[in-house]
């Protein structure tokens, strides 16, 4: 098959990095042009990133002698050369909006890791496995735009990979309220323990704009397509806690959800083993086979154990117990740069080209 030709716009931080390896013997995509702030245009991809390379894994020779342009100022020229871009800039928002807005109106799709449009109510905010549908709202977004390819697609905030994959098939029973706590890697913050001494043998407990994207944002995913934008849903109500703690990779969460119809344990754990999303359906080479792995162990899943369940690609969720206050509690646990960043991107391309909408 044809293979689409691929950009990854702000390929020198953290996530673009993940971008960079991902696209290594992709199937469908091939890595075509990176570019960066002026500071690393002109340069080998290489000698840009020099010693952030921040992955266990090693630089993709294929991108190590890929010249860096500047992202600002040969936006065309990157638009004229690829299928599609990959956006992980690290600007202000105002400024990333501005960007990706420039290349969409260029005629070049923009599958972002960035926050900026989550709330662009034309922007479709994608977990592949719960939304899919949203994408019909790309058709909108090219009006609105002046378009005729180009668009701009954007994944959820990484945090709520670990919790909303399970309480998505949970909806019919009526999720009536849930409280989250979050315990996110400090790869979130694209640190390690290198740059960030002051994580080792710490906990913080405060990340800046965080409760409010895991509150908010699940109202965006759960909602409608409604006359050319996505109306928000109106509950459950969800109130969330977030701490960053000493691991390098994987988002843990704890879960305590109420019902209007509550379920029985085996019910639960029945929805979670049969779900399955469009990324299954359709076989997408990034896709895990089993979306959702229950654990049965009391000590399951554990972040060093679990996070590159399936590539990195599949949710853990393990404790599914009654609570107190609660009717159940669990925890679930995702990986933050893989399933949460710039391998749900991935997915994400994978499926508009699957859909046809790239």
């Amino acid at each position: 098959m044809k293979k689409y030709k691929v950009g990854v716009v702000g390929g020198t931080g953290m996530v673009g990095q993940r971008f960079v390896s991902l696209m290594e013997n992709h199937p469908w995509f091939e890595l075509k042009v990176i570019a960066a702030s002026p500071r690393s245009a002109g340069k080998r991809y290489e000698d840009a990133v020099g010693s952030r390379w921040a992955l266990e894994t090693p630089m993709p020779e294929e991108a190590k002698n890929i010249i860096v342009k500047d992202a600002q100022a040969d936006a065309e020229a990157i638009a004229a050369e690829v299928d599609f871009i990959f956006s992980a800039v690290e600007m202000k928002k105002e400024e990333i909006q501005a960007l990706e807005e420039k290349y969409a109106k260029l005629e070049c799709p923009v599958v972002s890791n960035n926050s900026a449009h989550r709330w662009t109510p034309d922007v479709p905010m994608v977990v592949p496995e719960i939304n899919p549908e949203h994408l019909e709202v790309i058709e909108a977004q090219r009006k609105r735009l002046g378009t005729k390819r180009g668009f701009i697609a954007v994944k959820s905030n990484c945090s709520l990979q670990s919790y909303m994959p399970a309480l998505h098939p949970l909806r019919d029973f009526g999720i009536d309220k849930v409280l989250v706590c979050t315990y996110q890697a400090i790869s979130g913050a694209g640190k390690t323990f290198e740059t960030w001494p002051e994580m080792v043998d710490n906990v913080i407990p405060y990340i800046g704009g965080e409760e409010e994207k895991s509150e908010r944002e699940p109202m965006k995913l759960w909602g409608k397509v409604e006359n050319g934008i996505i109306a928000n849903a109106a509950e459950p109500s969800i109130t969330a806690q977030c701490i960053r703690v000493p691991v390098t990779n994987g988002h843990m969460a704890a879960v305590f959800v109420t019902f209007k119809q509550k379920p029985e344990k085996d019910e639960i754990l029945k929805a979670w083993r049969a779900f399955e999303g469009k990324p299954q359906e359709l076989e997408l080479p990034t896709a895990p086979k089993q979306f959702l792995h229950y654990f049965e162990e009391d000590n399951r899943p554990q972040t060093r154990l679990d996070r590159e369940l399936e590539r990195g690609m599949a949710i853990s969720i393990g404790r599914l117990r009654p609570d107190t206050q609660y009717d159940y509690k669990f925890v679930c646990l995702s990986h933050n740069t893989l399933r949460g960043a710039a391998g749900g991107a991935v997915l994400l391309a994978e499926l508009l080209c699957a859909e046809n909408y790239i």
